[in-house]
């Protein structure tokens, strides 16, 4: 998945995104016919089996579930804008939505009557209301995402659903190298999908926070052997299309010493996608949390141990 611009064109991420599968920015559909509040919705949920988060008429989105799970409650239509759309395969753990809804809706009681209808795929972790001036993609300052790489001769099936298999043995340390070369601010046009309607000479800059890699303290005896579960987590202020995967794919490949972790710097600079590697599975990814100035969405207890831990360190 991706997060995108924080000024998305039609049809990018962060767009509202109602329970017909509108999502044209700032689109909004009818609430009620009396006084609504705006809620922020905290949302995990499985990508498998989903078709991306938008809303898509005949396909099954998280969007379209959630929006249609929360009309029900609120028996009204509602419109979803997030922090940003993930792609198909991709989960999330913190995912934030804001939601206009009648103001008789009770959101502790929204958030049980969705979860008995949507859990275990889509939960709503936590429910509450917020100003009516609150918007989940224009005022979210950071993301973060997780990537997790089994790297073991034999697979895991318990593990397949959220991570990468791979067989080969990899190279932490070129790969944690690799990976300080992301930080600060940069043209990725190498590791991002273009935007249709714009030009290959187009910068993409995105300033990244935080990029490391570490090893996942897990019993892995299905796995065999010398298995590792490897997790790489970053936080920027906006991604776009694709960015994390690309990232990851051409990180993975540093470790298995298809390129130097010089190689990096070289392709930032070359801003092309030509010959480089191609974007890691879906499945590994993860958006953890989303940064509203009050700390990250998820609490550093439910996050894998990440929090809002910053910079070098690993």
């Amino acid at each position: 998945m991706t997060l995108f611009d924080p000024d998305p064109v039609p049809g990018e991420a962060g767009a509202g995104v109602g329970p017909l599968g509108t999502d044209a920015p700032g689109a909004l559909t009818p609430a009620s016919a009396g006084p609504t509040v705006r809620m922020r919705l905290l949302v995990a949920y499985d990508g498998s089996g989903f078709r991306g988060f938008a809303a898509q008429p005949g396909q099954d989105t998280v969007a379209g579930a959630l929006a249609e799970a929360i009309g029900t409650v609120a028996r009204h239509p509602v419109t979803l804008t997030c922090a940003g759309r993930t792609d198909a395969g991709v989960h999330a753990r913190g995912q934030v939505v804001h939601v206009d809804v009648d103001d008789a809706v009770d959101p502790q009681r929204l958030a049980k009557a969705v979860n008995a209808m949507l859990g275990p795929r889509v939960v709503v972790r936590r429910a509450e209301v917020v100003p009516d001036t609150f918007d989940a993609r224009r005022d979210a300052r950071t993301r973060r995402y997780r990537y997790l790489v089994l790297e073991s001769e034999v697979p895991d099936p318990l593990l397949a659903p959220i991570a990468w298999h791979v067989k080969h043995p990899l190279d932490l340390r070129a790969m944690v190298a690799a990976a300080d070369a992301l930080l600060g601010e940069h043209d990725f046009r190498a590791f991002c999908r273009r935007v249709p309607g714009t030009t290959a000479d187009e910068p993409i800059t995105r300033r990244v926070l935080d990029a490391r890699w570490d090893q996942v303290p897990v019993d892995l005896g299905t796995a065999g052997e010398g298995a590792r579960l490897l997790r790489f987590g970053i936080e920027a202020q906006s991604f776009c299309h694709q960015m994390v995967r690309s990232i990851v794919g051409m990180l993975v490949d540093v470790g298995r010493g298809r390129f130097r972790a010089s190689d990096v710097v070289w392709r930032l600079a070359a801003g092309t996608r030509d010959g480089g590697s191609d974007p890691a599975p879906p499945e590994g990814l993860c958006l953890m949390a989303v940064d509203y100035g009050e700390g990250l969405s998820v609490p550093p207890a439910g996050d894998g141990g990440e929090g809002r831990a910053r910079g070098r360190g690993r």
